[in-house]
């Protein structure tokens, strides 16, 4: 019963919780809580799997009985399963972090070589640690995170933002930096890759590189305003930064826009009391299943097992 119940809910939380709760509107007034609740979801659909895979043996064994051939090689090939589920997340995340880190280094030795260092003197106050100037009509803003960031804005940005505008979209930038929302992705984009494609859904990549864009946006209108965040958001292309999720194109990026600038159109709606809920829903998450299901058949396997 509990591999059984297991099962169900990691089925629950990769193929159905993520279609709710990428269409509600909630978590726009809360969007950091809302991405530690999409992390809660991904870890308790990885340990489901695991859940899943070392109780069927047991149930197995206790029909069976303990000490018989079937429940021992039941055992071994559950051990089996399991350290490849978890040795393929390693391998997919190594994978992510190397491919990430190299095109990174790729860019961020064009943007130094192409900085157009004489237009640092439009820029408002003073110019940040790394911000590269590049060439062009297009107004877009961009970060390469990592130990030598670069903050990238196109002379296009210059030309049709005044310096309040500039300053948030600096901001944002920095924010995405300061935050390390690109480990974020990263460890998203992992799980992704390494789910079977059958139970695989980019839901849960575009709701979260959308949160942690508005995460940014709530940085920027602290530091600058909101009115200057706005009007910098409208004129800005839709350019797909080199950190969006794989397969995001140029409508993709148009329609998150459009959803920040509804947000932030509206009044300043943060809500702390959703944060906590979704705090909470994401603690309830890990620790229910595992007191409820885990706890209980762990204490019978390890009298049945035939270790």
């Amino acid at each position: 019963m509990t591999a059984l119940l297991l099962g169900a809910l990691g089925l629950t939380l990769s193929l159905v919780v993520p279609g709710v709760l990428a269409s509600a509107r909630w978590p726009d007034r809360a969007p950091v809580a809302a991405i530690v609740l999409w992390q809660a979801i991904t870890l308790a659909g990885i340990l489901c799997a695991l859940g899943v895979v070392l109780a069927g043996p047991q149930e197995l064994i206790d029909e069976s009985g303990p000490g018989k051939p079937v429940g021992t090689a039941a055992l071994i090939a559950a051990l089996a399963v399991a350290t490849l589920i978890i040795i393929r997340l390693l391998v997919s995340l190594a994978g992510v972090s190397y491919r990430s880190r190299t095109r990174r280094a790729r860019h961020r030795m064009l943007v130094d070589l192409l900085d157009s260092a004489e237009r640092h003197g439009e820029l408002p106050a003073q110019v940040p640690e790394g911000l590269r100037v590049l060439d062009g009509p297009l107004p877009f803003a961009y970060c390469l995170p990592g130990r030598r960031p670069r903050l990238v804005l196109s002379e296009g940005v210059l030309r049709v933002l005044d310096t309040a505008q500039v300053a948030a979209v600096i901001a944002h930038e920095q924010a995405h930096l300061r935050y390390r929302h690109a480990l974020v992705m990263e460890s998203f984009t992992a799980f992704y890759r390494a789910v079977p494609r059958p139970l695989r859904s980019r839901v849960p990549l575009d709701a979260v590189h959308l949160l942690l864009e508005m995460a940014a946006d709530d940085a920027a209108r602290a530091r600058s305003g909101a009115q200057p965040l706005r009007s910098a958001l409208s004129v800005l292309s839709d350019a797909v930064s080199p950190d969006a999720p794989d397969g995001m194109d140029s409508a993709g990026a148009a329609r998150e826009r459009r959803r920040r600038l509804d947000r932030l159109d509206g009044a300043d709606s943060r809500s702390a009391a959703l944060s906590v809920l979704a705090a909470t829903m994401a603690v309830g998450l890990l620790v229910l299943p595992t007191v409820i299901l885990v706890v209980p058949w762990l204490d019978r396997a390890l009298t049945t097992w035939p270790l």
